[in-house]
């Protein structure tokens, strides 16, 4: 069984949704076809949630409304009998009447979440309707009756896979199966989502619980390219990665794969194949357990939004147990730390996450002298350097050797060099290095 994930843009407008087809095509072997909500709809979403949040109960009217008229005018370009056109409209009034039903005095995350979830109950109902209408055999498996996180947020393997298997099973006739990208339950049974860019991560999980044959991540770029293609001319895709170098590019800025959907696929050695919906013909990337080719650079990344911070103490110098007490700070407030360097006197990390950086910086003061400096961004030479690391080092620096390095990180795993540098000269350091490298 493959397991097939589409996009936001690929279900973007009707005519998009009804040329999945071509892709899936249905009735060859069974498929498991997962969907994100149509492009624009979970931006449209939070912001009517943030709406009701302020109380602004106006203007979230006024989104809902905006929202809506968009979808009745999809579902009248995608269906063409009067019974498909009744059926789709039903299925816009119950969703958005529930969400309009939001608009009281109390609205909570828990509430926010449920809205958010509209978007791809929506996609995935309209898709069933439109293979109905054609005539296309289907079966609507609900995400939200498999697809579970436990109280650490992680993702229930084993659940997933016994609950989903016994759906499957119970409709063994079906070739083609559909599902939401993105939503699932969490601990307490309540309405959740696995982030943005979930629909991957949902895709990943599904395969490695049912041990699929293969995972494909459609979207509208022909596979993971060797650098920026907005940014650096003459970028090209990339044909085979590891898993492991896969990791690394979604982890540090390559926006065509979730950063967590490796995981699951590479547990359980799950091939993944990124695809271009727009031209299914292109080969795209294969992820695997072995790449293509060793020893060399594959590819430059980079993550924006990044924050530095140095605490410099006297104390830290030849004293044990001073990291393990910066690291639980970040640990209290449940923020990740990206890179790390180290001196005598001082330590110097980055972070993402900048929702408690005060509540941080002041419980840091306690350890020495602390400075933040905000807008950086790491950028980041993946590649398999296990073979040979002779000269890797050394051909990333000279590149960038006329511009400013906040920090260097490399060693920590075989598969990447990484620098920090500020935001401004983000563009300037892909570019030099693109030029050196390839």
């Amino acid at each position: 069984m493959k397991i097939l994930k589409f996009g936001g843009t690929s279900v973007g407008s009707p005519e998009r949704m009804k040329k999945l087809l071509d892709i899936i095509q249905p009735g060859e072997e069974k498929q498991i076809v997962v969907l994100s909500a149509v492009a624009g709809t979970t931006n449209a979403l939070v912001e009517i949630s943030q709406a009701f949040t302020t109380g602004d109960k106006r203007k979230a009217e006024a989104l809902i409304k905006g929202l809506r008229v968009k979808y009745e005018e999809f579902v009248e370009e995608l269906f063409v009998s009067q019974e498909g056109k009744e059926n789709g409209k039903e299925l816009i009034d119950y969703h958005f009447n529930f969400i309009h039903s939001f608009a009281r005095d109390l609205f909570t995350p828990i509430e926010e979440r449920v809205i958010l979830a509209q978007g791809e109950l929506l996609s995935t109902t309209l898709y069933y309707f439109f293979l109905t209408e054609i005539g296309v055999r289907s079966k609507l498996l609900p995400a939200l009756d498999f697809m579970k996180i436990d109280e650490d947020n992680e993702p229930t393997i084993d659940f997933i896979g016994e609950h989903l298997s016994a759906m499957l099973a119970a409709s063994n006739d079906h070739q083609l199966f559909i599902t939401q990208g993105y939503i699932c339950r969490n601990a307490f049974g309540e309405i959740d989502n696995l982030r943005r860019g979930g629909s991957d991560y949902t895709a990943s999980l599904i395969g490695a619980a049912i041990r699929a044959d293969e995972v494909q991540i459609w979207t509208d770029i022909d596979g993971m390219h060797n650098n920026d293609p907005r940014i650096v001319k003459g970028t090209k895709p990339i044909a085979h990665l590891t898993f492991d170098e896969a990791a690394e590019l979604a982890y540090f800025g390559a926006k065509i794969l979730h950063p967590q959907s490796v995981f699951p696929a590479q547990r359980y050695n799950i091939p993944v194949r990124l695809l271009n919906t727009m031209d299914p013909e292109a080969p795209g990337t294969l992820i695997s357990k072995e790449g293509a080719v060793r020893g060399e650079v594959r590819s430059i990344a980079a993550k924006d939004g990044i924050t530095a911070i140095r605490i410099h103490s006297s104390r830290m110098l030849l004293a044990f147990g001073f990291l393990r007490k910066v690291f639980e700070v970040f640990e209290r407030y449940k923020t990740p730390i990206d890179m790390i360097t180290t001196s005598e006197v001082a330590v110097s990390l980055t972070v993402d996450d900048t929702r408690f950086l005060s509540d941080i910086e002041r419980e840091l003061k306690d350890f020495g002298s602390v400075e933040v400096d905000v807008n950086q961004t790491i950028v980041c030479v993946v590649g398999d350097f296990s073979l040979n690391t002779h000269g890797y080092a050394s051909r990333v620096l000279d590149a960038v050797k006329h511009i400013p390095v906040r920090m260097i990180s490399y060693g920590g795993s075989n598969f990447n060099i990484s620098l920090l540098v500020n935001a401004d000269d983000k563009i300037e350091v892909l570019r030099s290095l693109h030029n050196r490298l390839f």
